[in-house]
């Protein structure tokens, strides 16, 4: 079953993803108003009964980012051996994972056009599987980190690469700018450890295979971000973690190979489906 946001003339709904069209699930049938309010309260499995059986309610539709009122977006960053050798600094794996905030603000949905602003033009593309926590927890264990995971989505991380350099300190300008990025198409159920531990994540831009690699080389396993995230923070439902890119961002290419206007990005992961934008400019008035 496959679960996801998407507006039909301006008005939002959530609901469930059918060969043919969509599956409304709000407002008439649960009583939660959005995607985010039902895990939030632990109703994912709610959500997938209740589309069982239904008719399809809308063939003519846009796909959003897939929780549009996400508070909290936690991302991994440099979590692949052959990304932080793309730095050339000489460093090992370092002890800890390098974290960062993102906002629901900078991404939007599926076979929408990521947007490359006025400012600069280092718009480039990171690959992701990103879960959705459904179950609250503090100082969880790697043993237990999966019982908290409710689903899994893709990310394409868009990143604005000349602002992350912007102070010493800080990426979050950089990867925070209106629609530079997505997040969707829908939410695959988490049920079973092969989900993750097998996944083979491939970005494509135009048609060229960028990114290939597969999770469990990750420096720090999704288990272990898990861990180490819940040591400092609660985590809570609806919670997302964007869990690292593989090598061969555009910047890291010779010579770089930034996004520009026209160019399609694919995020594919077996199991979870195909994330597709395109690029836009953005439209200043």
């Amino acid at each position: 079953m496959r679960i996801t946001t998407y507006s039909v003339d301006g008005e939002m709904f959530y609901g469930a993803v059918a060969e043919t069209g969509m599956i409304a699930l709000s407002p008439q049938i649960l009583q939660w108003p959005t995607l985010y309010d039902a895990i939030a309260a632990g109703g994912l499995d709610e959500v997938v009964e209740a589309a069982q059986g239904q008719e399809v309610t809308h063939t003519n539709f846009q796909y959003e980012m897939v929780m549009p009122n996400a508070p909290r977006i936690l991302c991994v960053g440099v979590n692949f051996p052959d990304r932080n050798a793309e730095y050339k600094d000489g460093s090992a794996q370092p002890e800890y994972m390098s974290l960062f905030p993102r906002f629901a603000t900078g991404f939007t949905g599926h076979k929408r056009n990521l947007v490359r602003p006025p400012e600069n033009h280092t718009l480039d593309y990171e690959g992701e599987v990103a879960i959705v926590i459904g179950k609250s927890g503090r100082r969880i264990s790697q043993e237990d980190a999966y019982d908290h995971i409710a689903a899994l989505t893709l990310c394409n991380e868009g990143t604005i690469r000349d602002w992350v350099r912007h102070a010493k300190f800080n990426v979050t300008q950089g990867k925070n700018w209106d629609k530079s990025g997505a997040i969707g198409p829908w939410l695959v159920p988490f049920h079973d450890a092969a989900q993750l531990d097998d996944a083979r994540i491939i970005t494509r831009v135009n048609g060229e295979v960028r990114q290939d690699d597969t999770l469990n080389r990750m420096m720090f396993p999704i288990r272990r971000e898990i861990e180490y995230i819940s040591t400092f923070m609660t985590l809570q439902p609806g919670d997302i973690i964007v869990t690292g890119t593989p090598t061969g961002s555009g910047a890291r290419l010779d010579p770089p190979q930034y996004l520009k206007p026209g160019d399609v990005v694919e995020i594919e992961v077996d199991g979870i489906g195909i994330l597709r934008n395109g690029v836009e400019d953005e439209v200043v008035s």
